[in-house]
């Protein structure tokens, strides 16, 4: 019994053995007898050796058009963007990888330098937007011009020219620049950027990695509207404010810097900025791109254009969101009722200001201004800039407890307010 069952045993494995053997072969498809066995089959497969002038191709003489409304978008806004060029003396390009990037700061001392004396340090995008007599204007980012001995701009067609500076603000990142008009053909339009909505395509232009990929266009969709995101210098600091922008997963690179977001209508909606290109510990972000909305772009640089600078009011406070305060410190010192949830705190009053003026001093929480409830400290900024210098709101505070309202007259401007003192 024992030696029937080895013997069956024996017979098992064998089968299994060709078994493997067969699969293993028709999966590795190197067995040599199927080829012989092909070969016997009475097939022909010897390479013909007959003339090969029947291997010639030809052309099809059917034509597809294949434009398409985001070639329409594209062809409508794409002569309109340009390559910005920063020069700087040679001195001061030490850092190559800051200067792919387009992280340059400070002012230069060497505007006296002859062009033949400077070299380019960093290139970035811009967008022609108007054209005025002999003069035309061109928006792009702050960073990309900042600190510049001279610029030069390179148009969609290659022509060099050169760029001054009209007026820039760091606040928002951007920049107004001006060249002669008799070598642009196209401006871009402005769309308005309340308009736009999530899940819509979007696509960017401009010179990722600098001129030599000029005019590239890449294709998304907007992500969000309104992200709030928090600012950096020219040099990659963090500067304590924060912009309201649009998110977008188009693809934008440096280099994009100041080139046009767009709509498939051809409308510009944004101006690049920035990317996330990592969550700050380590892990690489993909997708997640900003633009400053047109509607804040248009009003920026026609003040740029009217004078030079953004001229921007002044509370005259510092201050953090009521949400970093304890409950226990909320009601120990700030004596706030259980019902007031949001606002901010005001932590430093500077004497003079229109906030000192209205009566607003250390742990007051300002809960309204303008008319408008504020929910954080960006609320504050961000209707703040919306007033006019000499212009007079609203505004409610608790004052140990206690809600106060009275008017405030901005009669002050940010850069007359020294909060050193």
């Amino acid at each position: 019994m024992g030696a029937l069952l080895m013997k069956k045993e024996n017979s098992y494995i064998w089968k299994a053995s060709v078994a493997a053997l067969v699969a293993g072969l028709l999966g590795g498809g190197i067995a040599y007898g199927g080829i012989n066995a092909f070969q016997n089959s009475g097939i022909n497969t010897a390479v013909p050796t007959s003339s090969n002038s029947g291997g010639t191709a030809t052309q099809s003489n059917i034509n597809v058009n294949v434009q398409n409304q985001t070639e329409k978008a594209y062809q409508a806004v794409k002569n309109s963007v340009v390559s910005v060029v920063n020069l700087k003396a040679a001195s001061q390009s030490d850092n190559q990888l800051a200067q792919m990037f387009g992280f340059e700061s400070g002012n230069s001392s060497n505007s006296g330098k002859s062009k033949s004396e400077l070299e380019a340090s960093s290139e970035g995008s811009g967008l022609i937007y108007k054209k005025s007599g002999d003069s035309a204007y061109i928006v792009t980012n702050n960073h990309v011009v900042a600190g510049s001995s001279a610029l030069e701009v390179i148009l969609s067609d290659g022509k060099k020219v050169e760029a001054k500076i009209v007026g820039r603000d760091e606040v928002t990142d951007l920049a107004v620049l001006k060249i002669n008009s008799s070598v642009v053909n196209q401006v871009a339009t402005f769309g308005n950027s309340d308009n736009i909505k999530v899940g819509e395509t979007s696509l960017a232009i401009g010179s990722p990695m600098g001129s030599s990929y000029a005019s590239s266009l890449t294709q998304g969709i907007i992500s969000a509207k309104k992200r709030e995101v928090q600012q950096t210098s020219s040099n990659g600091q963090a500067t304590g404010n924060t912009a309201t922008v649009i998110q977008t997963d188009t693809a934008i690179n440096p280099g994009n810097s100041g080139g046009p977001l767009i709509n498939l209508a051809g409308q510009v909606i944004g101006i690049n900025s920035m990317k996330l290109s990592s969550d700050g510990e380590g892990t690489s972000v993909e997708g997640i791109g900003f633009a400053i909305p047109s509607n804040e772009v248009v009003n920026i640089i026609n003040q740029l254009v009217e004078h030079g600078k953004v001229i921007r009011p002044a509370l005259g406070i510092q201050y953090v969101d009521l949400t970093n305060i304890s409950a226990q410190q909320q009601k120990s010192i700030l004596k706030l009722p259980e019902s007031v949830k949001n606002g901010v705190v005001v932590m430093k009053t500077t004497s003079d200001s229109p906030a000192a003026n209205a009566g607003i001093s250390k742990y007051d929480v300002i809960t309204k201004f303008a008319g408008k409830n504020i929910e954080s400290q960006n609320d504050i900024r961000d209707i703040l800039y919306k007033q006019k210098v000499g212009s007079t709101v609203s505004v409610t505070y608790y004052h140990n407890g206690k809600a106060v309202t009275k008017d405030m007259k901005l009669d002050k401007q940010l850069s007359q307010i020294n909060f050193g003192k």
